[in-house]
């Protein structure tokens, strides 16, 4: 059964940046597509981006592009997400999950998630 376990969220002025990591542990990472969400209060939980299993693909949502980037390192069984040039609606509690495909994005295994505050 796979693992999944998120790191690096804190709290950052807007204008910052933050790196969060998710840790696939249990079977292979490079076996799965991989994805972030969030949610932010009283909010609906909301894709953020997407990989494929090399890594050559990626998905955002209109949101993020430019400012975020999302990518793997099969060899670490880690996914990364670089968020740049952060604004107040990006705070959330962020999650990783493997889903189905860069086509189909549902969830099939959540982390339990890390928050990101973001003070203006």
């Amino acid at each position: 059964q796979v693992q999944l376990v998120e790191s690096g969220g804190g709290s950052v002025q807007a204008g910052g940046s933050l790196r969060l990591s998710c840790v696939v542990s249990g079977r292979i990472g490079s076996t799965y597509t991989m994805a972030w969400f969030r949610q932010a209060p009283e909010k609906e939980r909301e894709f953020v981006a997407a990989i494929g299993r090399s890594g050559a693909a990626t998905v955002y949502a209109d949101s993020v592009k430019g400012r975020f980037t999302i990518s793997r390192d099969n060899a670490k069984d880690t996914m990364t997400l670089q968020m740049n040039s952060l604004k107040p609606e990006d705070a959330a509690v962020y999650y990783c999950a493997t889903i189905e495909g860069l086509r189909d994005l549902r969830p099939l295994t959540w982390g339990q998630g890390t928050k990101v505050a973001i003070s203006s």
